[in-house]
C-alpha cells in the first residue's frame, strides 16, 4: 500500500479500465455515499452494539452466505469444498445458536468464499472491463452477471415473504459489511494518493488470483476483512 501511494493520480493508466472517467465518476460517487451515509450509520452502529453483539451479527450473515458459497464450489467441481462449506452451515446453525457463533472454524472447517462472478470465471467466462458500480463498488462486466445471479437467488434479498423483515436483513447487512471494512478504508485513506488505481488494481488482481485458485481446487485466501 505505501509503494502505491507514490504513484501519482492518473499516471497507471490500464486496459482493463477503458470506462476509467466513467468508472471515477461513480466512485468519487460511492465516496461521497460513504462519507455522508454508510459511515456515519456505521459509526453508531459501533457505538451502541458491544463487539460480542457486531460479532454474533458477522458471524450470522457469514453462515448465510456459506450456503451459496457451497453451491458455487459445487458448479466450479470443488466438490470437497462444497462438502465442507455445507458442513459448516450445519455445524454453525445447530451448535453456534443459528450461526450466531461460529463453531466450525475452531473444530478446523475453514471459512471459503465464491460466488457466480467466481463461478463464471471458472467456466471461462471471460471478465470484460472493470466497471465501478453505483453502491456496490468494484466490478468488472462478468462479475456484474455473476452479481445479479447472486441477487436473483438471495432468499434474504429478493424471495423472504416479509417485506419489512426483508428490507431490514438487507439493511443490517449492507451495515455489518461496511462495519467489516471499518478499519481498511482508514488505513486507504493515509496511504494511497489515487485511492481509485490501487482500488482499481488491488480488485483485478485479487479477482484473478481467487479464480485461478478456485481452477486449482484450492481454498482462496481471504484478506483480514473479507466480507460476505
Amino acid at each position: 500500500m505505501v509503494g502505491c501511494a507514490s504513484i501519482p493520480a492518473g499516471s497507471d493508466r490500464s486496459p482493463d479500465d477503458p470506462w476509467e472517467s466513467f468508472n471515477r465518476s461513480v466512485f468519487s460517487f460511492n465516496e461521497g455515499l460513504d462519507d455522508y451515509l454508510l459511515k456515519p450509520i456505521t459509526e453508531g452502529y459501533r457505538f451502541i452494539l458491544p463487539k460480542p453483539a457486531q460479532q454474533g451479527i458477522d458471524n450470522f450473515f457469514r453462515n448465510y452466505s456459506d450456503i451459496y458459497t457451497s453451491a458455487n464450489n459445487l458448479l466450479q467441481g470443488n466438490l470437497s469444498m462444497a462438502f465442507s462449506d455445507l458442513m459448516r452451515v450445519v455445524v454453525n446453525t445447530i451448535f453456534g445458536l443459528g450461526g450466531f457463533i461460529d463453531m466450525a472454524t475452531p473444530g478446523g472447517l475453514e471459512k471459503n468464499k465464491a460466488d457466480f462472478g467466481q463461478t463464471f470465471g471458472v467456466w471461462g467466462i471471460p471478465s470484460g472491463p472493470y466497471v465501478v458500480l453505483p453502491f456496490f463498488g468494484p466490478s468488472n462486466v462478468r462479475d456484474t452477471f455473476g452479481r445479479a445471479v447472486d441477487f436473483e437467488t438471495d432468499y434474504f434479498s429478493r424471495l423472504l415473504p416479509d417485506v419489512a423483515l426483508r428490507n431490514s436483513l438487507t439493511a443490517l447487512r449492507a451495515v455489518n459489511a461496511r462495519n467489516n471494512f471499518y478499519e481498511a478504508g482508514d488505513l486507504l485513506e493515509d496511504a494511497a494518493l489515487d485511492k481509485y488505481t490501487f482500488t482499481r488494481d488491488a480488485y483485478i488482481q485479487r479477482r484473478q488470483y481467487q479464480i485461478d485458485q478456485s481452477k486449482e481446487g484450492k481454498e482462496p485466501i481471504l484478506p483480514v476483512y473479507e466480507n460476505q
